[in-house]
């Protein structure tokens, strides 16, 4: 296996991360389907569960379990994916040095295991990123840039996408504010969504347990 060859941040700054953006995307769009970004924080097992979904046939799922943490994922124009592929297999060395609690993770149908152009983990004993020894002699993008980057690392990343993406106005100062804190008030969340149905905004949020005074 091999040292993930890109910064990214420790696990439970992921897991703060995605609890964030996902109730960002709940105060400003009120139809599931349509989000972005969801968290659970109990999935299954002590094992709490975040994805990233584009609407566009992209997505990437991660695990926070006790054994670690595991990331898989699927951008559907790349290469590397099994639909690209003549037998329709996924792309050598992507799973074979999974650990095998963390691989089990993956199983459950909803998370398409064979869809996946990429995947890192993260024991509870590592202290970095892990890859497998994928077969990638001619430099393919796997879209790890593409979807690993939609978990801004700052506010303003995230309003652009927002308003982009949303076709709204959204405070740069509640997204900062949120960014950084465990808890939103009702006033934040009328000023990020005055349109939202703020009794069924909190119930989801505390829900995924987040805090609204």
């Amino acid at each position: 296996m091999s040292i993930w060859p890109k910064p990214f941040m420790e696990p439970d700054v992921l897991k703060q991360r995605m609890l964030i953006l996902s109730v960002l995307d709940i105060v400003l769009c009120q139809e599931e389907w349509l989000r972005r970004y969801q968290f659970d924080p109990q999935w299954d097992e002590n094992t709490a569960f975040a994805s990233i979904n584009n609407g566009a046939g992209d997505d990437l799922y991660i695990l926070f379990s006790p054994e670690g943490v595991i990331i898989k994922g699927f951008d559907h124009e790349s290469e590397m994916s099994p639909h690209a592929r003549e037998e329709y297999e996924v792309w050598p060395g992507i799973y074979e040095q999974v650990p095998p609690a963390l691989l089990h993770r993956l199983e459950d149908e909803a998370l398409t295991k064979e869809d996946v152009t990429f995947c890192l983990w993260r024991e509870s004993t590592d202290h970095v990123w892990k890859m497998g020894d994928v077969h990638n002699p001619q430099g393919l993008d796997d879209g790890s840039d593409f979807l690993l980057g939609m978990i801004y690392d700052n506010p303003e990343d995230y309003v652009e996408w927002a308003e982009a993406y949303y076709e709204v106005k959204v405070s740069s100062d509640v997204v900062g504010y949120t960014f950084t804190n465990t808890a939103i008030t009702k006033g934040m969340i009328m000023e990020l969504n005055p349109e939202v149905d703020l009794e069924i905004a909190m119930k989801e949020l505390q829900s995924i347990g987040f805090t609204v005074t």
